[in-house]
């Protein structure tokens, strides 16, 4: 099943999604991608169904051939004050509005959004798997967020965030049980499943 190029034919029209949403550290990413009518990549597909080095490898080609692109953070500061939902969305509106052309029709990954500046949008769930704008904004959303989280892994190896991005594993949660948490770990999220029973 290829990708579907478009929503609406004949508009200029943005994709856009988030990475992280599921995570217990680091930032909410997100990518709004406009790309040309004849944009061709055999790889190009839910970011989620990539592996790393196919991603890595689409990240330049959709940067190089895209007609404009943009990809905003949200930190986990932020995260904790607005909630995750409001954050991941901010992280959208963000992203459209670094974009060098002004979209007049947006998609957006998933069926959460807030309306952008007037501009008519669609919200579609698991558009990253039906049409080329979201894939791409997936793949660069997520190829941003991890090359995030690898860099503050230096920071603190223990937490193995060069593995797991920040995600729920369990080897990031016995380092959370173990360590405690980081000033990138988001607060607000329950952080290990016995959280609830801590004894205070």
């Amino acid at each position: 099943m290829g990708l579907k190029k478009y929503y609406f034919k004949n508009q200029l029209e943005a994709g856009t999604d988030e990475a992280g949403r599921g995570c217990l550290a680091g930032p909410v990413v997100a990518a709004a991608v406009i790309l040309p009518e004849n944009f061709e990549h055999p790889l190009l597909n839910d970011s989620k169904q990539l592996t790393e080095k196919q991603r890595i490898i689409l990240k330049p080609f959709i940067e190089e051939n895209a007609l404009a692109f943009g990809v905003a953070f949200i930190s986990e500061l932020k995260i904790d004050e607005i909630n995750i939902l409001q954050a991941s969305i901010l992280a959208m509106h963000k992203s459209i509005e670094m974009l060098s052309i002004a979209p007049e029709h947006i998609i957006v990954d998933g069926n959460k959004f807030k309306p952008f500046k007037n501009i008519p949008h669609k919200t579609i769930v698991k558009g990253d798997a039906k049409y080329m704008s979201i894939a791409a904004a997936s793949v660069l959303a997520k190829t941003y967020r991890d090359e995030f989280m690898q860099k503050i892994d230096m920071e603190f190896p223990n937490y193995f965030w060069k593995q797991n991005k920040g995600y729920p594993t369990k080897q990031h949660r016995d380092a959370i049980r173990a360590l405690g948490i980081t000033n990138y770990h988001r607060k607000t999220f329950r952080l290990l499943p016995e959280q609830l029973k801590l004894e205070l």
